[in-house]
């Protein structure tokens, strides 16, 4: 009995490992022609509770830029905005177009979702992925770290998406719980990276229109406020 409740345990250890071999094998190199950009919940009932809300609107408004330039759908949710308000005008002035039935799928254009679900995968969203068959990479940045955030990434996962979370896109009221939340998700097969190391992935050579836009997003990122990378290893 001793024998087999030893051999049980080495083996549960080697299934865990094996499954954290696979995890982490993932490359996960973004390409414009296959991705997606979320953004959660920035809304304005939040702005004056979430910590670091500066930052984290900026990077948004950088990544949304990125999208725009390189013809990538981008998402948007609110969370019960009847009780927490629309996302904020600073977000909004830079969404692309909206989505119109028969739009193609690579071109630039966002959809807004209200949701009283935490996570963005509702029923609704994924209708509208499936519309996007292209898409097989996510990047993920909005709020609550710990709540939203987490509980997308790994709905995400789940299907078989693959997850880039922008971490300085990324926050909570409490900074405890966005360091748990990081670690929890880097834990699942989330990919985590900053806004600049994902932008210039998605530009991929230093030269061509892409890149240009690009670059000039990221000089502009050079005065606005950074959210701390939190260790989450």
């Amino acid at each position: 009995s001793e024998f087999c409740a030893a051999w049980l345990g080495l083996l549960l250890k080697l299934h865990l490992c094996i499954i954290m071999a696979l995890t982490r094998s993932t490359i996960g190199k973004l390409a414009p022609s296959t991705s997606a950009l979320f953004v959660c919940d920035l809304q304005e009932r939040f702005k004056p509770v979430i910590h670091g809300w500066p930052a984290v609107e900026a990077t948004a408004k950088r990544m949304i830029k990125g999208a725009n330039a390189l013809n990538i759908p981008v998402v948007v949710t609110e969370q019960y905005p009847k009780a927490l308000g629309r996302t904020v005008p600073e977000i909004k002035e830079v969404l692309p177009p909206a989505w119109v039935a028969g739009m193609p799928a690579t071109a630039s254009h966002h959809r807004t979702f209200e949701k009283t679900l935490f996570s963005m995968v509702t029923p609704e969203v994924e209708g509208h992925l499936k519309t996007l068959s292209h898409v097989k990479q996510v990047m993920l940045l909005g709020i609550e770290t710990h709540v939203c955030v987490v509980q997308t990434a790994l709905d995400l996962v789940e299907k078989g998406y693959e997850v880039h979370l922008i971490v300085d896109g990324a926050s909570s009221q409490r900074e405890a719980d966005r360091a748990v939340a990081l670690q929890r998700m880097a834990q699942s097969g989330v990919l985590l990276a900053s806004s600049e190391m994902a932008l210039f992935q998605l530009a991929r050579v230093a030269e061509g229109p892409g890149f240009k836009a690009i670059s000039a997003i990221a000089k502009e990122a050079a005065d606005h406020p950074r959210l701390a990378i939190t260790s989450c290893l």
